[in-house]
C-alpha cells in the first residue's frame, strides 16, 4: 500500500506540475505578442493543440504503466463469492504487494482460471504451500508444521451449505488452495484444483462500486494458527 500511494500521489503531482507550466506558457504568449491581434488570436490556438496532445502523452505514460503493472480493475461476474462479493461490483486489484510478500491466508486474490488462462476468477486463499487441506463436510482443516494434528479453520466470511465436499489436498511449493465464499454455488480448488503464484494476478485492493460498499482490502480476513 505505502508504494502504491507514493506513486499515484507523484504521477499525480507530475500531472499537476505540467498543467501550470502550460497556463504560464499561455499567459507569457499572450503578454509578448499583445501588440499583434493576429498573433494573439493564431498561436495560442497552435499552441493549445501542442499542449493537448503532450498532455495526452503524459497521461498515457503515466496510466498505462500503472494499468500493467500496479493496478488494474474487475468487475465481479457470478456468486461464488457472496455474501463477501456481489455480482456487479467494481473492483481495484493490487499488482504490486505480491512482489514483495507472499500470499496469505485469507486474501481475497484475482487469478488466471488454471484451465483457461484467458479467463479470470475471483476466490479466497484457503491453503498455503506446503499445507495439506482436508475439507471433512462443512469443516476445513489445516495441516502444517505448526499443526502437525491439525487446525479446523473458524470462517465467519463463508456461506456453509448442505454439500458435502470432502477431499484431501496436499500442496506442493508455489501452490495454493483456493474457495469460494458461497460454498455450495462455488467452482474451486476442490472441483479444478490448485492454482499456482505466476497465474495470481493480485488482491482485491479497492471496492468502488457500489458506493455503499465502498472499502479498503474487502473482503480480507486474518488467520493467527
Amino acid at each position: 500500500m505505502p508504494l502504491c500511494a507514493f506513486l499515484l500521489l507523484f504521477f499525480k503531482k507530475s500531472i499537476i506540475d505540467e498543467i501550470i507550466t502550460m497556463s504560464q506558457e499561455n499567459q507569457q504568449i499572450e503578454d509578448t505578442n499583445s501588440v499583434d491581434d493576429v498573433a494573439i488570436l493564431k498561436r495560442p490556438q497552435e499552441n493549445s493543440f501542442t499542449e493537448i496532445l503532450r498532455f495526452a502523452l503524459i497521461a498515457l505514460l503515466i496510466v498505462l504503466p500503472i494499468r500493467w503493472f500496479i493496478a488494474q480493475p474487475f468487475i465481479v461476474s457470478g456468486a461464488s463469492m457472496e455474501n463477501t462479493f456481489h455480482n456487479n461490483e467494481y473492483l481495484i486489484v493490487d499488482q504490486v504487494t505480491y512482489r514483495f510478500e507472499e500470499p496469505k491466508r485469507g486474501d481475497v486474490v484475482i487469478f488466471h482460471y488454471p484451465v483457461d488462462h484467458s479467463k479470470y476468477f475471483i476466490k479466497r486463499i484457503i491453503g498455503l504451500p506446503g499445507e495439506t487441506v482436508l475439507i471433512d463436510g462443512q469443516s476445513v482443516t489445516i495441516i502444517n508444521d505448526e499443526n502437525p494434528e491439525g487446525i479446523t479453520l473458524t470462517e465467519p466470511y463463508a456461506t456453509i451449505g448442505s454439500k458435502d465436499n470432502d477431499t484431501k489436498t496436499t500442496l506442493e511449493e508455489d501452490q495454493y488452495f483456493v474457495l469460494g465464499d458461497n460454498r455450495d454455488h462455488s467452482s474451486d480448488s476442490r472441483v479444478w484444483g490448485v492454482v499456482t503464484s505466476d497465474e495470481i494476478v493480485g488482491r482485491a485492493f479497492l471496492r468502488l462500486y457500489p458506493p455503499t460498499r465502498a472499502s479498503v482490502l474487502p473482503g480480507s480476513s486474518n488467520f493467527n494458527d
